[in-house]
């Protein structure tokens, strides 16, 4: 029963309560993330969006304890048994599959804990994420990812009023033009599906580097 990850790269992983078999995820997994997964007992992933292996809950400490690991017939597919410690949604309920297709509906008997959301820039983006497969047409949101020129001019726009506000405003007007610009920035990387995660990765990366360094790097 062995994976073979010179010919797949990523393997889907079904996660499912131990105790009451609730279908909570589908998430991936490298050979790192299956490694580390088997060896601390704990459910790590392969982000795709933020192209890097994380630890289930590594913020919200929602982790997931491994109770069981199956590989399925083909070798392919791997369903992970687990305790779900809190919830295994970022919206904040226990499973992620609560939108009935049939139905055309939310299930809305799931509870939501309010303390398993992202931080609020990773909320907004992927409420961003969610109007742009929605079809309403009186969304902002909706009307920007629609329209790459009109959201292009809007972070222009919002960059030279922030400016303005730096040079010449109050903290207060500071603040709200940072939001206004922070918000359309955020749009813009929906549009492109860039995880905000990895903007950080990027700023991560820059610690102990002079931005004279970093500016010639780039120009290398």
């Amino acid at each position: 029963m062995n994976i073979d990850w010179n010919k797949i790269e990523l393997i889907p992983a079904i996660v499912q309560e131990a105790g009451t078999n609730e279908v909570l995820m589908l998430a991936y997994m490298n050979e790192e993330a299956y490694e580390l997964t088997k060896s601390t007992g704990f459910a790590h992933y392969f982000s795709r969006s933020k192209q890097r292996i994380w630890k289930k809950g590594e913020s919200s400490n929602h982790t997931q304890e491994i109770v069981d690991i199956l590989l399925d017939c083909d070798n392919d597919t791997i369903l992970l048994k687990v305790k779900q410690n809190g919830v295994a949604c970022h919206t904040g309920r226990k499973s992620c599959f609560f939108t009935s297709i049939t139905q055309e509906k939310i299930i809305l008997d799931q509870e939501i804990d309010i303390n398993a959301l992202y931080g609020v820039v990773d909320t907004l983006y992927h409420t961003i994420l969610e109007r742009k497969s929605g079809s309403n047409k009186k969304s902002w949101t909706k009307m920007l990812l629609d329209s790459p020129a009109l959201l292009q001019e809007k972070i222009i726009e919002e960059a030279k009023e922030l400016c303005i506000a730096i040079a010449d405003e109050s903290d207060e007007q500071v603040i709200y033009e940072a939001a206004d610009l922070l918000y359309h920035a955020l749009v813009g990387l929906g549009y492109r599906e860039i995880s905000p995660d990895r903007v950080k990765q990027e700023l991560a990366r820059r610690f102990g580097m002079s931005g004279i360094e970093e500016k010639a790097s780039r120009e290398r």
